[in-house]
């Protein structure tokens, strides 16, 4: 039986309290701010429409990454599953996409690139592999016998996808998407930290650095958490609704 691994809010008052006894003791809040004036600042740049700007722009870009990345590892996926030539030839890509340091990527891309379709471009290498390689292996473990059968009795193409691919997929696409939502997050407010698209947050979060706005700094790690997490669970909840609709 499998052990439910989600954060409690038990477990996340002790580390506040363990960050605000941090801060008493070292009582330098240039250094390190308590959680109060931390949310304390979160709330008066909440206030301000260059907040929400900054919220917006990266978004679109990360989640648009995100979103390229499923949609090309599936589409790509499913010729690389019939055709052995096809694999072969993604596989050294895919290898390399898995093994460069992100670093690398972002300050080639910025050769390519200008830095305000960086993150989208970042997002979307960072999500790529992870979704095609589970969407691969969901493939091979399509029921064989179902397979043989639909071939058998002329199913429709269409058909054999809906009642046996997806089914098989989706686990392991839900399984993918969880994984490469925390790494578009990072990876694309990590690429607008060395690109500086202007109005990006990881634009905001270097300006909080150069001028030694500490709060501010975590006041806009706090956002991106905030917004990885919703629109994570927003993603999962459609693909577990899908999963659920495949399944019956």
């Amino acid at each position: 039986m499998a052990r439910k691994t989600g954060v409690r809010l038990w477990a996340v008052a002790v580390w506040l309290l363990v960050w605000q006894g941090a801060s008493m003791a070292l009582g330098q809040a240039l250094l390190l701010p308590s959680p109060l004036s931390a949310l304390r600042r979160l709330c008066e740049l909440a206030l301000t429409a260059p907040f929400w700007q900054a919220v917006g722009w990266s978004g679109a870009r990360i989640i648009g990454g995100f979103l390229l990345a499923c949609a090309a590892g599936t589409l790509l996926a499913a010729p690389a599953a019939k055709w052995r030539a096809v694999r072969e030839l993604l596989a050294p890509l895919v290898a390399a996409v898995k093994t460069v340091p992100v670093a690398s990527f972002i300050i080639l891309a910025l050769v390519w690139l200008n830095s305000r379709s960086l993150s989208l471009f970042i997002s979307f290498l960072m999500v790529f592999p992870t979704v095609y390689l589970n969407v691969l292996e969901g493939i091979a473990q399509a029921d064989g016998k179902l397979l043989e059968m639909a071939r058998v009795f002329r199913v429709p193409v269409g058909r054999t996808v809906r009642g046996v691919y997806l089914p098989a997929v989706l686990p392991y696409f839900r399984s993918a998407a969880s994984l490469g939502l925390g790494m578009c997050w990072k990876a694309g407010v990590a690429a607008e930290v060395i690109g500086l698209p202007s109005g990006s947050l990881g634009e905001r979060l270097y300006t909080a650095k150069v001028y030694f706005q500490t709060p501010d700094l975590f006041a806009w790690t706090a956002v991106i958490v905030l917004a990885s997490v919703v629109f994570e669970r927003v993603f999962l909840a459609a693909v577990d609704a899908a999963v659920r609709k495949a399944g019956g």
